[in-house]
């Protein structure tokens, strides 16, 4: 019989068509231990100091990056220094799969995290980088305007810490009961409407008050109704109807033979205050499916909104019921208005970014679309910037991109984010200068939008998971006008709030520091 070439162990000749795998692990010779890698690695690095690396490498990366032989049916744990025979995934009597290694490689690094996470909480920053020390040679001039608003920003995203919110409530049976699906800020940041997902299936809807919210209270109440849906809840915006903010427009799928419906909720009816006063319009739009929706601010196009259909998009005003109907050539998964004019930008699952003025009647074939940009994959997610000269979009392949809207050109793009088929949301922050969005691996990322730096890589509370994607808000006053900057993420049944160190006054008033000018071409 020949002879193993791994510790000389012998091959055994199998008798019966079931294959048996052996769970003891193979070690190689003449390999690299951890610490040899290890040093070899920070040899190469101090030799190319160009190099940076923004995240954590995972153990798979390090695998393939290291000069360790594939063998067809094995794994290779650096740790361990050994190979470990890989089990196809129908055997249920050894969970060593692919599958089961990655997700094991992913929890670690999300531990790794962590435990950073929780000495960042008691050291309030990274040795060298002190908001006073900065200012000082600022102003000597050793440090030029991009450089010292990176490290700017970089302090006070730094400086964020993670506190977990109590939430209160008149109906006890709400607070901590059900998962939360979706959260969206209203334009001053004083309420987040919530859609919480039901035990029994469904969801129900909530507002929380964030007016109490700050640094000495950590405190906030939610307030939900009898209204409830059995149907998912594919996109939500506020509504300026009768007043600014005074409606939640809600896009439902339909399921079997029921049509979908786009829902104006009044916020009225999720207060337990002003009893007096009228709920407001409460009114639901038959439609059929509708992935996204968008509310228009601009005066030509009063009580209008818009939702992006199958392969069309559909603009309604509220009060009269009139309806303007654009077909596509692919399905609408992002929607945004100017305020400026009356513009509605669309994100198509093609890749296509097109915009259309709703002044214009609208007609069979094309012609209409002003503008049209292109991307690789589904388009998730467009953000307008306030100059309306700029667009922020990101896809389903990860790409995020910023564009300028007069030559038509990427002039940014913000690396990092992990998206493979999910419709997930971006969050761009002008005054903090600051794009937020949470990536199908549960990791929540902070760009800076002046130089697309990526400033934080935040780790979820929870194991990553499809149900367990956090849905965040960033905000320059959360809570008001009184509120400071902040990240408020919601994962599970529980909120978690992120400050700015609010005793450093440079974390909280360094927009004021030579870093108002937010784009350099």
């Amino acid at each position: 019989m020949k002879k193993n070439c791994w510790r000389g162990r012998q091959n055994h000749v199998q008798n019966n068509s079931r294959q048996t795998y052996n769970s003891q692990p193979y070690r190689v010779r003449n390999h690299w231990t951890c610490t040899e890698r290890y040093q070899r690695e920070q040899l190469e690095n101090s030799q190319n100091p160009g190099t940076s690396q923004t995240e954590t490498p995972s153990t798979s990366s390090v695998c393939q990056n290291s000069p360790v032989p594939e063998l067809p049916g094995f794994y290779y744990d650096p740790e361990k220094n050994r190979y470990f025979r890989l089990l196809p995934g129908h055997n249920n009597c050894n969970p060593l799969t692919k599958e089961s290694i990655q997700h094991r490689e992913k929890e670690c690094q999300r531990l790794r995290l962590l435990e950073e996470e929780e000495k960042r909480m008691k050291k309030t920053s990274r040795s060298g980088l002190n908001s006073s020390i900065i200012l000082r040679k600022r102003q000597l001039g050793l440090f030029s305007s991009n450089s010292y608003c990176r490290l700017i920003h970089e302090l006070k995203v730094n400086c964020m810490q993670r506190r977990k919110l109590e939430i209160e409530s008149p109906d006890s049976s709400v607070s901590g009961s059900n998962n939360f699906k979706l959260i969206a800020a209203d334009a001053a940041s004083e309420r987040i409407f919530t859609v919480n997902d039901v035990e029994h299936g469904g969801c129900k809807y909530g507002i929380v008050n964030l007016s109490g919210l700050g640094k000495d209270s950590l405190t906030v109440e939610m307030y939900d109704n009898l209204y409830f849906t059995n149907r998912k809840v594919n996109s939500v915006c506020w509504a300026s109807l009768s007043h600014p903010d005074s409606h939640v427009l809600l896009c439902l799928m339909g399921i079997a033979e029921t049509l979908g419906c786009a829902s104006l909720l009044p916020a009225s009816l999720f207060s337990n205050s002003n009893t007096g006063d009228q709920p407001g319009m409460l009114c639901s739009f038959k439609i059929s499916t509708a992935w996204s929706c968008a509310w228009c601010l601009n005066p030509q196009a009063e009580n209008c909104f818009s939702t992006g259909l199958s392969r069309r998009v559909l603009v309604t005003n509220a009060v009269t019921g009139h309806r303007q109907t654009f077909g596509t050539s692919s399905d609408v998964l992002a929607q945004q208005f100017a305020t400026q004019t009356p513009v509605l930008y669309n994100g198509c699952r093609s890749g296509e970014v097109f915009s259309i003025d709703v002044r214009q009647r609208s007609h069979k074939g094309q012609g209409w679309k002003a503008l049209r940009l292109f991307h690789n994959s589904a388009v998730t997610s467009v953000n307008l910037l306030k100059t309306e000269q700029y667009l922020m979009i990101a896809d389903m392949a990860g790409q995020v991109k910023l564009w300028d809207l007069r030559k038509l050109k990427c002039v940014k793009e913000y690396r990092g984010h992990h998206n493979e088929h999910a419709i997930l949301p971006l969050h761009v922050n002008e005054e903090e200068e600051l794009l937020t969005a949470v990536g199908q691996d549960c990791y929540t990322r902070i760009w800076s939008l002046r130089d697309a730096h990526l400033l934080r890589t935040i780790p979820s509370p929870y194991p990553s998971s499809m149900d367990s994607i956090p849905s965040v808000v960033f905000s320059s006053q959360l809570g008001g006008t009184r509120g400071v900057p902040g990240l408020l993420m919601a994962v599970r049944q529980d909120l978690y709030y992120f400050s700015y160190k609010a005793d450093d006054p440079y974390c909280l008033h360094t927009r004021d520091m030579d870093c108002s000018t937010l784009l350099n071409d």
